[in-house]
């Protein structure tokens, strides 16, 4: 419910104003006096500004006085900024932007990657998208879903990147893995991520292909760089849902906290839910960061969260006559995340170093059977990066880090327990050839102590810009991983798992309209197996066969994208399709077999409307998933069968309101609008004779509540916004 709380918290600070006493006007055009439409205008340090219309002008009401600097920004071009003096009522400031060498004018690599953020170029989505997505419950990884190249698995988190399971995913927060993005794991129950989407300036979704910055991921990173510091506000958050409730201070945009407390049991008493919860979810958490400025080319960052939170299920059982048994489980989760970078040479050297920790203890009963984990992460990196050319377009990098990764675990009074010391190194290089070809190549080498191997990775990536607005990328490289700590905890003899991918897209991006193809292949090799007399589907069992690496897979297909903010007026919409064709022969598979968690048609369809007269936001998404595959003992066909298809028709909407200098924010969301019964799978009697259907929680969520932002320098809209 953390989630919930920085909703709130974040639209309402994205809110503008219009208390005016003084008008500027003007027109923004390029060198050669183009009018340049959707350019924006605002004063520096505040809410205040406009974007150009058709014939690139524009105009805005401030209450500042005195000197301000008036900021014009436009995708392509270099930013340009006026110092004006409000002396007189009305004033006029034109601007000539000149295009920029690294955005709109040059090429852009691409392939397999998929960039959230509010500045760079062939950008997808927006921080803001996540929030204001209905169905996504401002869940970064439940939006990533939405987008081309993921699968969506209802009753389990994680990111499923085109036939790769949920470890092949990483998540990566300014550089550093964290190893815990997601609340504990329960049976069935899918949950959220630990993270808001506001805390962060970007987003970047590799649906693979990544930098040689990255590793220890098979299929796909998730890469977020958090806020810089934005403004010198200072305020106080409130929020209450049916939730849960919060509060939240930012002081003069340094230093920010939240103290936060959610209890799902009101909510839950009014709805009927397809588990039973003996105790309702409930938890009590904080958070802190500091975003400090120290020096002209120096900047901190830390952030720190502590989480406590514990619940009970009854899930069906086939054993003790049918009797339903308890799963409990309390996580207490602590991660701090730390970055410190300083520019040398007016800023054509970078050195940014980075320290994390995190300690997770999960205290679980099955039944009267503790089964206890804990897991701990230090890690520390360092990366080098020069930039050279005529606008430093080009760059260079190296970099080192090193983690320490402790895993206990506890069943039924057996404990087993492992150390890895990790390392890797890493160089890379981005140049432009031409303003119409790029290049990214770079090396990764690697080492574990876990099975005391080495390996090293080449990655390769190239983009030709095919037209004014179009272009080609291609990419491909070698990504390996550690086999999961459960079959680590056995046989320390494996090797690294490896994927080698192949990627290549065609991207059109104008006006507010963007198209993308990609296709992929991807190939596993020395994929982990486990030998044993009869196959068991139990998803969450412990491994005790024999292991080797002999396992492999492959994966192939297409992804299509289309995104349209420009033809209906204050609307945006997007649409994606995903083909997968996937096998593979690992873990327990007795033969090559499509995975349970991978689907192979998938189609969402998002669509937002603001409206003005009433400030409000309305949001609706469609998603259309086809069948996965399940066991059923009866069938003589391995993963034979197939689910019903998955479709969930979600709504969103808020509604803003202005108090003197507060803002206030409604919000409701109803998830599943028409209650389809949707079915993720089946759990099985050991004879098979037996089977209880895997559903959500609920087929159908209304969700609703209230944020309140207190500020003493915001000035308040009659209308509220949320730029969309």
């Amino acid at each position: 419910m953390k989630y919930l709380f920085t909703i709130g918290l974040f639209l309402t600070a994205l809110l503008q104003v219009n208390h005016a006493q003084r008008t500027i006007t003007g027109k923004v055009t390029d060198r050669k006096g183009e009018a340049l439409v959707g350019a924006n205008i605002a004063i520096k340090g505040s809410y205040d500004g406009a974007t150009t219309d058709s014939l690139g002008l524009f105009s805005f009401k401030t209450r500042k006085k005195d000197t301000v600097s008036i900021v014009a920004a436009y995708l392509g071009y270099d930013t340009e900024i006026r110092i004006v003096v409000l002396k007189n009522p009305l004033h006029q400031v034109d601007f000539q932007l000149r295009e920029a060498f690294n955005d709109l004018n040059v090429v852009t690599i691409t392939a397999g990657h998929f960039e959230a953020s509010d500045s760079k170029r062939m950008v997808m989505l927006r921080p803001l998208d996540i929030a204001t997505t209905a169905s996504g419950g401002a869940d970064i990884t439940a939006v990533m879903q939405l987008l081309p190249g993921a699968n969506r698995v209802g009753e389990q988190e994680g990111l499923f990147v085109r036939g790769g399971a949920a470890y092949e995913t990483k998540t990566v927060i300014d550089g550093m893995i964290v190893q815990n993005p997601f609340f504990s794991s329960t049976p069935d129950v899918p949950q959220r991520g630990r993270f808001s989407p506001f805390m962060f300036k970007g987003m970047a979704f590799s649906t693979g292909g990544y930098s040689a910055q990255y590793g220890q991921a098979l299929s796909s990173v998730l890469l977020l760089d958090t806020q810089d510091k934005v403004s010198d506000n200072s305020g106080v958050n409130l929020i209450a849902h049916l939730a849960g409730v919060g509060v939240g201070y930012t002081h003069k945009g340094e230093v920010s906290g939240q103290l936060f407390y959610s209890n799902l049991a009101p909510f839950l008493q009014l709805v009927k839910t397809n588990i039973d919860f003996i105790k309702p979810p409930q938890g009590l958490g904080s958070s802190i960061s500091v975003n400090k400025q120290l020096a002209k080319n120096a900047q901190l960052k830390m952030y720190a969260t502590y989480t406590d939170n514990d619940n009970a299920l009854g899930l069906p059982n086939y054993e003790d006559g049918g009797k339903p048994y308890i799963f409990s489980l309390r996580n207490r989760n602590f991660f701090t995340n730390n970055t410190y970078k300083v520019n040398f040479n007016a800023g054509k050297l970078i050195w940014q170093t980075g320290f994390s920790f995190s300690n997770n203890t999960d205290d679980i009963k099955v039944g009267s059977v503790p089964s206890d984990r804990q897991d701990r992460r230090i890690q520390m990196r360092s990366v080098l990066k020069q930039l050279w050319g005529k606008k430093q377009q080009n760059s260079i990098l190296g970099g080192a880090e090193y983690h320490l990764i402790q895993n206990n675990n506890l069943f039924n009074g057996y404990k087993s327990s492992l150390e890895d010391h990790y390392s890797a190194g890493f160089v890379e290089t981005e140049f432009y050839i031409h303003t119409k070809l790029a290049m990214r190549a770079g090396m990764r080498g690697e080492y574990t102590s876990s099975i005391g191997k080495a390996n090293i990775a080449p990655r390769l990536s190239l983009a030709w810009k095919t037209g004014d607005n179009s272009q080609i990328s291609v990419a491909t490289g070698q990504f390996y991983q550690t086999p999961e700590r459960n079959y680590l905890y056995l046989n320390q003899n494996l090797d690294f798992e490896l994927a080698n991918h192949y990627i290549a897209n065609y991207q059109w991006a104008k006006n507010d309209r963007t198209f993308r193809v990609e296709i992929f292949q991807k190939e596993y090799k020395h994929l982990v197996r486990e030998f044993q007399n009869s196959f068991d589907p139990n998803p969450y069992r412990f491994p005790t066969g024999a292991t080797n690496n002999r396992g492999y897979g492959q994966a192939n297909g297409f992804d299509v994208f289309f995104r349209d903010k420009k033809s209906i007026k204050a609307a945006d919409f997007w649409l994606t399709y995903s083909y997968l064709n996937t096998k593979r022969l690992f873990q327990n598979y007795p033969v090559e077999a499509m995975p349970t968690f991978a689907t192979k048609h998938n189609f969402s369809a998002v669509y937002k409307q603001f409206v003005p007269k009433i400030a409000c936001n309305f949001g609706l998404t469609y998603t259309y998933t086809s069948g996965r595959p399940y066991y059923d003992i009866q069938q003589e066909a391995f993963l034979s069968g197939r689910t019903k298809a998955y479709t969930n028709l979600s709504f969103a909407a808020s509604h803003i309101r202005a108090i003197k200098r507060s803002f206030i924010v409604f919000f409701m969301t109803v998830d599943n609008v028409l209650a389809t019964k949707n079915e993720f799978g089946y759990r099985y009697s050991p004879d098979g004779t037996q089977r209880f259907v895997v559903t959500p929680v609920v087929y159908r969520t209304v969700f609703f509540g209230v944020s309140v932002n207190i500020s003493r320098k915001a000035d308040v809209p009659k209308e509220g916004k949320l730029d969309i």
